[in-house]
């Protein structure tokens, strides 16, 4: 079980990306990353908006997820300030979160190892 302080309270989750990555393998583990995007970004931007992630938490019945949630979680990934997360941001935060991943050192993925692993030019 992970702990993490978000807005002052702690919440816990479990880290089942290890397992994920051990059972389906690096590729496949990637492409279902990039469902899990797809699944939550706007489909006109490309990105996943505050509205977006919204959308989706009513549509998954997650209502009891506040919009101060919704800001932070967005705020942890966005590296270019632009208030949303394009796919390598979604892929970096994501892997950075799972310290099963990372070995605990909360050490991020360097963006040009991302792309090579995202298949970006």
């Amino acid at each position: 079980m992970i702990e993490m302080e978000v807005e002052g309270e702690m919440m816990q989750f479990e880290d089942y990306f290890p397992s994920m990555m051990e059972g389906l393998g690096a590729d496949a583990f990637m492409e279902e990353l990039f469902q899990g995007f797809n699944q939550l970004m706007d489909k006109e931007k490309g990105l996943i908006t505050f509205e977006s992630l919204r959308r989706s938490t009513l549509q998954l019945g997650l209502e009891e997820i506040g919009d101060e949630e919704l800001i932070w979680m967005l705020s942890e990934g966005d590296l270019d300030g632009d208030g949303a997360l394009d796919q390598t941001e979604f892929c970096m935060l994501m892997l950075g979160l799972s310290p099963g991943l990372n070995g605990g050192t909360g050490q991020f993925y360097r963006p040009e190892e991302m792309e090579g692993i995202l298949g970006f030019c």
